[in-house]
């Protein structure tokens, strides 16, 4: 069969997407996966044939754009909401576009990201299957609230009501966009409502996020999207660290927007003379004000370094959050916006994290206090067993598996 795998965001949300397609042609299947070009490094690796979208994600999230005033955490779910349909909305057509002429031939489209609601345009126009990937749990349910709300001050009888309400939200900001792209491009009627009667395939761990009893048929929680940790050799200077005691992990990913210079500060504090790694992401800080005590490092696989450091500080996005997990280490959460506090929550919950460290309101004190919890050899203990769990989980067969079995129907 042959697939056509559309998404948009960071490389977070591009990273197991590629991994997807690579299983998927590994099960004798084509695949061809479109993304913002920045984030498409995964799938060149992997030899997964890809091509970019319109669009510039990392200029998207440089500090004096919109979107960094989510990030710095000044609006909640609406404007959350509003502000990712902005990036959407000034490339809808060129997405839409774009799908539909990669898509001719295909067998299915398999769609996520801010481009979920133009894969599923594609996929009508096309007159073939549309399957939802997600990173966060979406599907309506009375188990836990929607992801991008505060955990804490959604009742748990309104848990179901939350995700409908998000849902909604999304929908109506990228509404007008999608249905103009619907009727330029394809000729399409405008839409009232958004989808939902399309298959769902969660990249999630069960271990992380239990299946929900009142999940419907159409929704499936695979597990964590990942291959193998590659055969890959570090520069010396990380070598040499990780050849003496596993340092500490410190890294936020694409998060920017935030008070750069203080966040270093209460880092360097919080880590207290002891010997760590720092991934500066997408954020701009400054590498030359870090002490000696603390390494910058480039883009290194995950899968093959947090099995080497103690503990990672990480901002809590969904393919972090399970690296750290799978990796059978503890986390210090420090959330900025979208979903992060949800996996701050989960990790919370499991013992393997102390409460999180809001971005907001981030204090070397706090920040301190979370690397103590996660030094307790009760949480690493809890650590270590959630990591065997969860490296137990196959993910990637479990979608291929679930995947083919959509299409036999």
């Amino acid at each position: 069969m042959k697939f056509l795998v559309v998404t948009y965001g960071t490389e977070g949300d591009a990273r197991p997407l590629a991994a997807l397609c690579r299983a998927l042609m590994d099960a004798g299947h084509e695949a061809l996966l479109l993304a913002d070009g920045a984030t498409l490094g995964t799938a060149h690796a992997l030899g997964v044939p890809a091509a970019a979208l319109a669009g510039d994600i990392r200029g998207a999230l440089r500090p004096d754009a919109a979107i960094s005033g989510v990030v710095a955490g000044g609006s909640g779910a609406a404007g959350t909401a509003k502000t990712l349909a902005r990036i959407a909305d000034a490339h809808a057509e060129a997405w839409l576009r774009a799908a539909v002429e990669a898509g001719r031939g295909s067998d299915a489209i398999i769609l996520s990201g801010l481009a979920a609601f133009i894969g599923l345009s594609a996929a009508e126009h096309l007159g073939i299957p549309a399957i939802g990937a997600g990173l966060i749990p979406i599907t309506p349910t009375a188990a836990f609230p929607s992801p991008f709300l505060p955990p804490a001050l959604v009742p748990r009888i309104l848990n179901r009501a939350s995700h409908h309400l998000v849902n909604v939200m999304l929908w109506r900001a990228f509404r007008s966009a999608t249905n103009a792209a619907r009727r330029s491009v394809c000729g399409l009627p405008p839409r009232r409502r958004g989808w939902t009667s399309h298959p769902m395939l969660y990249g999630l761990s069960p271990s992380l996020v239990p299946v929900p009893r009142d999940w419907p048929e159409n929704a499936r929680l695979c597990g964590q999207w990942v291959l193998p940790a590659p055969a890959w050799s570090p520069p010396l200077a990380l070598a040499d660290v990780l050849a003496g005691e596993p340092p500490l992990y410190v890294g936020f990913g694409s998060m920017t927007g935030f008070d750069r210079a203080a966040l270093l500060s209460a880092v360097i504090a919080a880590v207290a003379g002891r010997r760590a790694l720092f991934h500066p992401g997408w954020s701009g800080i400054d590498a030359a004000a870090l002490p000696a005590n603390i390494l910058p490092i480039g883009d290194v696989p995950h899968g093959w370094l947090f099995p080497r450091v103690s503990l990672a500080i990480h901002h809590g996005g969904s393919g972090t959050t399970h690296s750290a997990a799978r990796a059978g280490i503890p986390s210090v959460v420090v959330p900025f916006a979208g979903d992060q506090p949800f996996w701050a929550d989960r990790l919370m919950r499991l013992g393997v994290a102390g409460r999180p460290v809001p971005a907001k309101r981030l204090t070397a004190a706090a920040l301190a206090q979370g690397i103590a919890f996660a030094e307790r050899p009760e949480t690493r203990a809890r650590a270590r067993a959630l990591g065997a769990r969860m490296q137990a989980e196959d993910g990637l067969a479990t979608a291929v598996a679930a995947t083919e079995a959509l299409m036999r129907r």
